[in-house]
């Protein structure tokens, strides 16, 4: 840290209500400290002048004029020394932390199952009877029957990342047709890359850890993929290090075919559709994402498997811990589901380009969290007719999260 011209990284905020009073949280995405730092009143204002540009004088002279009163220099200092060695600061110290971090996972044979014992159970039995409870009806679709030779084979699947104790059912709509109308065994899972990333799709060769097991990666595969796509597909690795979207989806594959078959994943970040939203263009404006997603295909049909495709992607975020200035009520609630609908009907129709379009039309009002996953999956399966078998939300108001399960023939 320059002690002379603190530096706040850049880390999620949100407003919150602690103890009767309205502040706002700092929470890393990143995964570089677990810690959440609560701020309000003097100390909010003086952190919000953390910017790198505002030297510890600069900043005791804007409370000064504000408020007429003088904040000691050592409290600044002591502000920022504390945040600084929470990891929050953008600092020597912190480049060092990350480093050792980064290092770590990057020598790792394996991806470690970050977010079990939070997202969801982290023992076994556990978390299996965890599992089991999300077919169980009237929100689950009922029990696994087996495999049907006469119906037709399911090609792919939009699953949420949502936390398990919040979707859990929505999660065994996706899946139930998947265990029962699909003979892949191999699964290309296309996840949302919630902090962003350099490179619009991010691989990993890392087996990814779970309490039921290794879900192993087919690395022949990812290998061709890689030198199909002539791009960098492992310059945003350190992506994969605490996002969720596609742990949970390897986690219920898993649990699904555990006692069936063997089966390999393909975990695919991605972060492009925003991006090329915000630059006016549609995704494919950008020769690195056709060439990617002709690559997978290309490489699907040289490898002799039976591949299915997964997108591990939620839909809305709406309300104050998103940046909204209101709390979402019922009203609130309704328009979302009519708008989901609506968007989703491009998802049925097997339509990216329509889909993209759903999304922008309105700058992404209700912030897509899927948009990238959902859009490189309906590209990939080429005009697959889905059907969407559960739509949820889950209703905080102040941070509503909407998912839907969509099953692709």
């Amino acid at each position: 840290m320059s002690e002379a011209v603190p530096r706040l990284r850049a880390v999620e905020s949100f407003p919150v209500e602690h103890e009767g009073r309205s502040g706002i949280a700092l929470r890393d995405p990143g995964g570089y400290t677990d810690a959440i730092v609560l701020l309000h009143g003097a100390l909010l204002e003086i952190v919000s002048l953390f910017d790198g540009e505002h030297t510890v004088a600069d900043i005791q002279a804007a409370v000064m004029r504000r408020h007429g009163q003088l904040v000691e220099r050592r409290q600044i200092e002591e502000i920022a020394e504390a945040l600084d060695e929470q990891g929050f600061l953008d600092s020597p110290r912190f480049a060092d932390r990350r480093a050792v971090i980064d290092g770590s996972f990057l020598a790792s044979p394996t991806r470690p199952a970050t977010h079990a014992g939070g997202a969801y159970a982290g023992e076994a039995a556990e978390l299996r009877a965890m599992l089991d409870g999300f077919f169980t009806p009237p929100d689950g679709p009922g029990a696994i029957d087996g495999a049907s030779a006469t119906a037709p084979e399911v090609r792919g699947v939009i699953a949420p990342h949502i936390d398990y104790h919040r979707g859990g059912p929505a999660y065994a709509w996706a899946y139930r047709e998947l265990a029962e109308r699909s003979q892949a065994d191999l699964f290309v899972i296309f996840g949302t890359c919630h902090a962003g990333m350099e490179h619009p799709f991010a691989l990993t060769r890392k087996d990814f850890a779970s309490p039921l097991g290794a879900v192993p990666v087919d690395r022949e595969f990812v290998e061709a993929l890689a030198n199909r796509a002539r791009q960098d597909c492992f310059g945003s690795e350190l992506a994969h290090r605490v996002e969720h979207s596609i742990e949970l989806q390897a986690v219920f594959l898993r649990y699904l075919f555990a006692d069936r078959r063997d089966v390999r994943i393909v975990p695919v970040l991605a972060s492009f559709a925003h991006e090329a939203m915000h630059r006016g263009q549609r995704p494919d404006d950008d020769p690195r994402i056709p060439r990617f997603l002709d690559a997978l295909a290309e490489t699907i049909a040289t490898s002799g498997r039976r591949v299915a495709l997964i997108a591990g992607a939620d839909l809305a975020h709406v309300g104050p811990r998103f940046g909204d200035p209101e709390p979402v009520g019922a009203p609130e609630l309704a328009r979302i589901e009519r708008e989901d609908t609506a968007m989703l009907e491009s998802v049925e129709a097997g339509d990216p380009h329509a889909f993209f379009e759903s999304v922008a039309g309105d700058g992404d009002r209700r912030r897509i969290c899927g948009y990238s996953p959902i859009y490189a999956l309906l590209r990939s399966l080429g005009r697959a007719t889905g059907s969407v078998t559960r739509y949820g939300q889950w209703p905080d108001p102040n941070g509503v999260v909407s998912f839907a399960s969509v099953v692709f023939e």
